[in-house]
């Protein structure tokens, strides 16, 4: 299950939708919908974390909602 946030704004520049992964700051992800561009994202950070396991790199833990606050 995929659980880091993702945040999601409409690039006119690009004529899409762009995703950014707050816990991933250099990655973006683009589409022509909101859940193609958040699919595309899930597909980058999953690529990240391929490469970052590799290399012996700490992963980002996600961004957790604290009801109890």
């Amino acid at each position: 299950m995929f659980r880091y946030s993702a945040n999601l704004i409409w690039s006119e520049e690009d004529g899409a939708y762009m995703a950014t992964v707050p816990e991933f700051p250099n990655l973006s992800a683009f589409g022509k919908t909101p859940r193609e561009a958040v699919r595309e994202a899930e597909t980058a950070v999953r690529g990240f974390i391929e490469v970052m396991k590799e290399d012996g790199c700490e992963i980002p833990e996600s961004l957790v909602l604290d009801r109890a606050a």
